[in-house]
């Protein structure tokens, strides 16, 4: 989104987020910080975080993403083909063991989760371009996942030379005889500076052969690796600087000359992905630009920038909640997670494949320049799957006879009251950003409560939670919810 020039609604600072009398550290709060940093946190996570402060929180979120261990890799995670017994029946199936490993990632994985896949979409690479070939796709997702929360430069650096990025943006196509500018282009463009800032399409160019050599396999879908004998050996001029480029000497120039526009560029996205899509001028100079200052003085270091984000009265500000539209993994899964509800591997591989159905095809985004998110995400097609697919999810731990699940958060929620009122403003609250826009909605969800059970049972006190039909009355509560706008946002 293009900076506007209208006052931002949000105008607090980078300052430390103290809960105050005024401005209280609430269970809304937190449920904004996991929405935001995670996918989401249960009632038993709520309740153990109120009694601590923010500060510690957020500071307890980073540190545990980045001592996470990372997902071991698969027997076959660096197969070459001649590795496979029978390529074409193993391949497909090795495929579809990592959706579902990447699926249950991200449910249980956390911070380093929500920024693997925010990485994922900003290196942007497409399965079908690299032959669904099975090895590369997890070679790439470990690397987003290992650079996560690390140094953005030495990122970058290791991003270029993956297998997958060389086959998807023809970087194994790139000798000195025959030099090809599509990962150059996106390096300056997409990856680090941004459209137009800052750079020439003769830079492209040059350093197009600076990232010449790589080129070199033992045997296909083996790593690819550095040949000598393809790199183009005579100076090249970057940003006016000539040198014999090699690739990591392209790298370090690019970090030393162009530092501002490159911490300016991922700033202004963190920013976007982690608060607001929408963002002024006053934001770019009081938040942004600050935050890219603290990225140059780090070094690149991605952790100082997100502590200083997240423990912000800005993040925290009332005017932050609720304001982004879910991607589809945060529709299915925050909501596993935020209830507590069942899953297994053939729920998480139904949930890539309808998640892909309204418009997050996890590994195939549309194009190199990934989703846009926000507002993109959402037309009268998809919003309606959305609606189907979490009255399929609701409906298949309804007939698995796991319905006691949706009794017991609704006793949870609500301190076990027999008050069809007090039961769903409870559970409605606890699953949406901020309380519905007026009375009238909070009856109108009352009455999907209520059913059809006789008004005199709830007025005499016959009717509570452990009544017969409770548990299909809060099932149908579920779905009324999951339909409701404002739990399209966090």
């Amino acid at each position: 989104m293009e900076v506007t020039t209208n006052p931002p609604c949000n105008t607090a600072l980078l300052e430390e987020y103290i809960p105050s009398g005024e401005n209280p550290w609430t269970s809304q709060k937190i449920k904004h910080l996991y929405r935001r940093l995670a996918y989401g946190v249960n009632l038993a996570g709520i309740d153990a975080t109120l009694p601590l402060t923010p500060t510690t929180v957020v500071d307890s979120i980073i540190d545990t993403a980045i001592n996470l261990p990372q997902t071991a890799a698969p027997s076959w995670g660096y197969f070459s083909i001649s590795d496979f017994a029978d390529f074409d029946l193993e391949n497909p199936a090795n495929v579809s063991q990592w959706f579902i490993q990447t699926a249950g990632d991200t449910i249980e994985g956390g911070l380093r989760a929500r920024l693997t896949l925010f990485w994922m979409n900003h290196f942007v690479t497409e399965l079908d371009s690299y032959g669904s070939y099975a090895p590369y796709m997890f070679q790439y997702y470990n690397l987003m996942q290992t650079h996560a929360l690390g140094n953005f430069k030495e990122f970058v650096r290791a991003v270029g030379v993956n297998s997958t990025m060389l086959i998807y943006l023809n970087g194994f196509e790139n000798t000195s005889n025959n030099p090809n500018e599509n990962y150059a282009r996106e390096l300056f463009e997409l990856f680090t500076l941004g459209e137009n800032n800052n750079y020439t399409q003769e830079d492209i160019i040059q350093a197009s052969r600076a990232l010449t050599g790589y080129n070199h396999w033992d045997d296909p879908g083996a790593q690819i690796y550095f040949d000598q004998s393809t790199w183009d050996e005579s100076p090249k001029t970057v940003f006016g600087s000539e040198e014999f480029y090699t690739y990591d000497e392209l790298i370090d120039t690019l970090f030393e000359l162009r530092e501002t526009e490159i911490a300016q560029f991922i700033c202004t996205k963190i920013y976007k992905y982690f608060v607001s899509h929408q963002y002024d001028v006053i934001t770019q100079e009081d938040i942004i630009n600050p935050l890219a200052q603290t990225l140059i003085d780090a070094n690149f270091e991605m952790a100082p920038v997100l502590r200083q984000l997240f423990k912000s009265q800005h993040f925290f500000d009332d005017r932050a909640l609720g304001i982004v539209i879910k991607n589809p993994y945060d529709v299915v899964f925050n909501y596993i997670n935020e209830g507590n509800f069942f899953y297994n591997e053939p729920v998480l591989n139904g949930l890539v494949y309808y998640t892909g159905v309204i418009g997050q095809e996890i590994y195939s985004p549309p194009d190199v320049s990934g989703w846009q998110r926000d507002q993109t995400w959402i037309n009268t097609a998809t919003l309606l799957a959305r609606w189907q697919i979490m009255e399929l999810f609701n409906g298949y731990l309804f007939d698995l006879e796991l319905q006691a699940q949706f009794v017991d958060l609704a006793r949870e929620l609500s301190s076990d009251s027999n008050d069809p009122y007090v039961i769903t403003k409870a559970v409605v609250d606890f699953f949406n950003s901020k309380e519905l826009f007026t009375q009238a909605d909070y009856q109108v969800a009352t009455s999907v409560l209520k059913w059809e059970v006789p008004q005199n049972y709830y007025d005499d006190g016959i009717w509570n939670l452990d009544y017969e039909s409770a548990p299909y009355q809060v099932y149908l509560l579920l779905n009324h919810i999951t339909k409701l706008p404002e739990f399209q946002l966090k």
